[in-house]
């Protein structure tokens, strides 16, 4: 997986160091352990399958195994807190524009982290920012969406993904490395990176 991501990646530190595994419990989880230890700024976690993933309000976020796109990253911004106030609004048009320029498939953004599909949810954004007084120490960012996934649990009604809708295969790989490419822009242009 990593190197099919990298064939797609041009951003410079976003997605410069990616770790990959088959199965995990959370790429969230993983993703601050290694933000504590001061990992590579830009770092990416990736998996095929998270058992234990978290969603907004620690819900669970459940994925089928290696049909969509689960990973975190973590970032360590230049910049103060408050000018992070939209972050979680900024990733997810990222997202919308990234598959829209892939797919041409249209989607829309509920606030504050949803990213829907025909009224159903296609995929979901988690940020966290840890500070320390002023100071941010780092961002970290999960994602999850939905693209080939194509039978959803009786409970999950509202989901769906690229595939149900749209009726085709999409890469994960690809969406996953031009979201780095597009959100890294948007980081040097906010001077967040």
């Amino acid at each position: 997986m990593q190197e099919k991501i990298k064939y797609f990646l041009s951003a410079k530190k976003i997605g410069s160091k990616i770790i990959y595994y088959k199965m995990i419990d959370s790429t969230q989880k993983e993703i601050r352990k290694l933000a504590e230890k001061k990992v590579e700024n830009g770092t990416l976690v990736v998996t095929d399958y998270q058992t234990n993933g978290i969603g907004t309000h620690d819900r669970v976020w459940l994925s089928q195994k290696g049909v969509n796109a689960t990973f975190s990253i973590v970032l360590y911004p230049k910049c103060k807190a408050n000018e992070l106030d939209t972050i979680t609004y900024d990733i997810a048009s990222c997202i919308v524009e990234t598959i829209k320029e892939i797919s041409g498939c249209t989607l829309e953004i509920k606030k504050p982290n949803d990213i829907m599909c025909n009224g159903k949810k296609l995929g979901g954004i988690l940020t966290q920012i840890v500070t320390s007084g002023e100071k941010i120490k780092y961002l970290l960012i999960g994602i999850g969406i939905n693209i080939n996934q194509v039978e959803f649990p009786s409970e999950l009604a509202i989901a769906t993904s690229l595939k149900k809708e749209f009726g085709q295969d999409f890469s994960r790989e690809e969406i996953i490395a031009n979201f780095c490419n597009r959100f890294e822009k948007y980081c040097l242009n906010s001077k967040i990176l």
